[in-house]
């Protein structure tokens, strides 16, 4: 699918029915048992609390073993459903350009010893608030964001991050490869803004910025509040001799001392926080030195400038004390106006977790009991497509709302809401997937015969330090004679 069609298809339910005939296409073995599991994921009554009660939506015309066989051993080109997502017209935000919110979410397996290349995930809030790792499967999901107050993202990528990868390095290549497919679909142009890229703490925002420097993009991020920045080197004054200096003085986020006079400053009202006041600092970088992911640099390490943005707000609405948030971007002169939409793009980042949830709490994304990891990307994918229908069945939808609760506007329907008037949709738009044939189940193992195959049992990946080549001699238990004399 390609963005032509969307030039041409100005009906709603046609681009929903071009999107689902591209969806079975990219289903190449299992496709009709595959298609009716989606069909029955968003036609379910209620949330998805398992596959086998997925087999008895109405939608689903096939039994609950065809079902996990569609699963275990279908096949799906995830690189042409990849191109059809990119294709799918995205939001924009205020100033035109694309808003992609990227993070990682966890599909927590701690009991799935048979399960392999699980990754110990940090989970957070569990207990008594500590970080607690958790085996499982990490889901890196890139997004484009809507501008506003919203529930609604559009996913675009999911990646399952393996033993022994770098979270910024595959993030990066991930990053890279979706920006090609979004200029190849006419998404992005010569002339166009630079596309924004938003992540949190978790990832390392100046070389990430390193890493897409040759790529139309600017990348937006939040620093930790105990980091210290280096200024641009002072000029070198004629006549001094020895090497050059390549950093300048201390910006410590900590110490206001060291801030100095900021480039930029606004404040503005708002609803929720009361006034938020920005200030922004041009020309700060990190000072890099050979170790972490800067260890197989060779040579001099890059110095990355970018905008130091501090925000701080009047007021929570849970009532707690506000802190200050301190954000790094990868551009340089930033004006008033590009402080306050940078500081407020950020802020649309957390819609990104209306997303997380409506997948896990919802469409039942982490509820199956599924063992291999390749069958988990399947399962995965079949979530996006899904969730890309409902976007699609946005402007279609109508409000059945529950006697308790509020009325809302047509363009303001949650895709809970959405999902509820999917099932009255279905039938006005393209079901390709044909009937099931009429056939006997297989007779199974014969009673009383015993499984001579176990299931191998996998342990889970744990990082551990290089070796540094130094073995380190053991102490001896037993006491020394003492000299005679």
């Amino acid at each position: 699918m390609s963005l032509l069609h969307h030039a041409v298809l100005q009906d709603p339910f046609a681009e929903l029915s071009c999107f689902r005939g591209e969806f079975y296409s990219c289903l190449t073995k299992r496709s009709d048992a595959l298609f009716e599991l989606a069909d029955a994921v968003l036609c379910a009554d209620g949330p998805v609390r398992s596959l086998v009660e997925l087999s008895l939506v109405g939608e689903h015309r096939r039994g609950h073993g065809g079902l996990y066989d569609a699963l275990a051993a279908g096949r799906m080109d995830i690189t042409r459903l990849r191109r059809a997502l990119a294709a799918v017209p995205l939001p924009r935000a205020a100033d035109g350009r694309l808003v992609l919110a990227v993070d990682i979410t966890c599909w927590l397996r701690p009991d799935a010893h048979t399960s392999p290349q699980r990754i110990l995930c940090h989970t957070y809030g569990r207990g008594k608030d500590q970080h607690i790792p958790v085996p499982g499967w990490p889901y890196s999901v890139i997004c484009a964001l809507e501008a506003g107050r919203s529930s609604w993202t559009a996913p675009l990528d999911a990646l399952r991050l393996a033993p022994g990868d770098d979270a910024a390095t595959v993030t990066a290549r991930q990053m890279r490869e979706l920006i090609e497919r979004l200029m190849e679909a006419g998404q992005w142009k010569d002339g166009d803004p630079d596309v924004l890229i938003v992540v949190d703490a978790g990832y390392d925002v100046p070389r990430l910025a390193h890493l897409l420097q040759d790529l139309p993009v600017q990348v937006l991020g939040r620093m930790r509040s105990d980091r210290v920045l280096r200024r641009a080197a002072p000029p070198r004054e004629p006549g001094t001799l020895g090497r050059p200096p390549r950093h300048g003085g201390e910006f410590v986020f900590g110490d206001p001392a060291t801030w100095n006079t900021p480039d930029t400053a606004t404040e503005t009202k708002t609803r929720l926080y009361g006034t938020a006041t920005a200030r922004a600092w041009g020309r700060l970088h990190p000072r890099l030195t050979h170790r972490s992911a800067w260890v197989s640099q060779l040579g001099a390490l890059p110095v990355i400038e970018g905008t130091v943005i501090r925000l701080q707000v009047e007021h929570l609405p849970s009532g707690a004390t506000p802190k200050p948030v301190w954000l790094w971007w990868s551009g340089s002169d930033a004006t008033d106006t590009q402080v306050d939409l940078l500081w407020q793009a950020f802020l649309r980042r957390f819609d990104i977790e209306h997303t997380f949830r409506l997948f896990k709490q919802t469409l039942g994304w982490t509820c199956p009991k599924i063992r291999t990891p390749e069958a988990a990307d399947r399962w995965t994918w079949l979530i996006l497509a899904v969730y890309t229908q409902l976007r699609l069945a946005r402007p279609l939808a109508a409000d059945l709302r529950r006697p308790w609760e509020k009325p809302s506007p047509p363009n303001r329907l949650t895709p809970a809401r959405v999902r509820r008037d999917f099932r009255h949709l279905r039938p006005q738009a393209a079901c390709p997937a044909g009937a099931p044939k009429s056939s006997r189940p297989g007779p199974g193992r014969p009673p009383g015969r015993q499984n001579t195959r176990p299931t191998p049992r996998y342990d889970v990946h744990t990082v551990r330090k290089p070796d540094t080549g130094k073995q380190r001699t053991k102490k001896s238990t037993t006491p020394r004679p003492r000299r005679a004399g």
